[in-house]
């Protein structure tokens, strides 16, 4: 992945980037061809492993890689405007771009089978989306038969992390000027997301 010298992470930042990924697209390179799901998942810091699951009947857990898996997750990407740089009205030399928050994860993909690992992947996934509700929803709280055959339709996939490679490109190279614009801009748009990211960036870049 190409990633400018300013856009770069640091390990420790990596590494935080990794143990909070949620979702992305699994790719796989196999004597069929690239194959890719998308799915949630949650990382198992004790064996450094992304876990998820997909479908039995989706090919691709099947299918023989050919070389190491890739996981993408882009948690946060948005549209930036030039018309938000307080320099489009001093110079005027500004142009489109998008910002986003990316990461790939290389690895060995090992596929389970094996009812307890599911259930356990399963419920790890949901307690990790369901934590900060008022009442969230456990896998206990569904009928027992009506889980075993829920767990009987998927398949487990586990990325052992060999390799992680993670740039954010979210407007840290512009001026305090230009930054404040790309908030106010994000937020016009109802992109709350990308700009509490960019905002978190910049505190961060201040310590």
């Amino acid at each position: 992945m190409y990633i400018p010298r300013h856009f770069s992470v640091e390990d420790p930042a990596a590494q935080q980037f990794l143990e909070n990924l949620q979702s992305g697209h699994l790719v796989t390179n196999t004597a069929q061809g690239m194959l890719s799901t998308m799915i949630p998942v949650t990382f198992d810091k004790s064996s450094r492993s992304v876990i998820g699951h997909v479908a039995r009947g989706n090919t691709q857990w099947s299918e023989k890689t050919t070389q190491e898996a890739l996981f993408i997750s882009v948690p946060v990407d948005a549209y930036i405007s030039p018309s938000w740089y307080a320099s489009k009205q001093e110079h005027g030399k500004v142009v489109p771009t998008w910002d986003y928050m990316l990461a790939h994860v290389y690895g060995e993909l090992i596929i389970h089978d094996d009812v307890d690992w599911l259930r356990k992947a399963v419920s790890d996934l949901t307690d990790s989306f369901e934590g900060n509700r008022a009442k969230p929803w456990k896998l206990d709280d569904a009928p027992e038969d009506y889980v075993a055959g829920q767990l009987r339709a998927i398949v487990g996939i586990e990325l052992k992390v060999a390799r992680l490679e993670v740039s954010f490109k979210m407007s840290q190279n512009k001026t305090k000027a230009d930054l404040d614009g790309v908030i106010a801009g994000l937020r016009a748009d109802n992109r709350e997301d990308a700009a509490s990211k960019i905002e978190v960036l910049r505190t961060e870049g201040k310590k």
